[in-house]
């Protein structure tokens, strides 16, 4: 059994030459909200869920990116709206938010 029910981080990185990051779109200051309403809620701590900061989580073009585990399940969003639904719906009642989804990507090597 996992100590947490469910985690979800937020990339908050912000690149030193200004190119494109999470951080420039607000991210800092979402995740901040997000963990403020998983509070609110009661639904944070163990056994529940835990809202974290990270770094660079490679999908810059597509972000600010938030992702869920343990279903793997990669977000976008613009507004506190947004987040509040990927909180209220996925973090605490296991529910996809299908229109913040980002488009899955291959994992998978190939030898070219």
């Amino acid at each position: 059994m996992s100590y947490y029910r469910r985690h979800a981080f937020f990339c908050t990185n912000l690149r030193e030459d200004g190119s494109v990051c999470c951080r420039q779109a607000g991210s800092l200051e979402m995740r901040e909200f997000a963990k403020k309403l998983t509070k609110e809620l009661g639904i944070a701590g163990p056994g529940g869920v835990r809202v974290n900061i990270s770094g660079c989580l490679d999908r810059c073009a597509e972000g600010p990116v938030a992702v869920v585990y343990p279903e793997g399940v990669w977000y976008t969003y613009v507004d506190e709206e947004d987040v509040r639904e990927i909180v209220e719906r996925h973090l605490g009642r296991g529910e996809i938010v299908e229109r913040l989804l980002l488009p899955q990507k291959s994992t998978e090597k190939t030898d070219s």
